[in-house]
């Protein structure tokens, strides 16, 4: 099994940044997709990012730009860097991990842009 945990969010200022830590545990296999999702209010849950084993990163075209993700595979964490945050980026920011032939999800972490 894999757990999978998001840690930061909070309250971010329209401009600002955060970055989102997701570490996972346990039996963890060699070949993970790692990225991150996020479910808008009153909006379905929609990718955000994903990055291969071999550091490679897939955006969403809306998101290129000001959201970077990075993996750290020594430590099994994956980073959602998030710059010039806007309202709209207000979520719940779910880290996700996969493998052939599992899914695993973190609780999420919620992240509100106000001033």
């Amino acid at each position: 099994q894999v757990q999978v945990v998001e840690s930061g969010g909070g309250l971010a200022q329209p401009g600002g940044a955060q970055r989102l830590p997701c570490a996972a545990s346990g039996n963890i296999p060699k070949d993970v997709l790692a990225g991150w999702y996020r479910q808008r209010p009153g909006k379905e849950r929609e990718l955000v990012t994903t990055i291969t084993t071999r550091h490679t990163a897939h955006y969403t075209d809306t998101l290129t730009g000001r959201f970077t993700i990075a993996r750290d595979s020594a430590n099994n964490t994956v980073y959602l860097n998030m710059n010039n945050l806007k309202p709209e980026d207000t979520a719940v920011y779910y880290c996700h991990m996969k493998t052939e032939t599992q899914s695993y999800w973190g609780p999420g972490t919620q992240v509100t842009v106000s001033s």
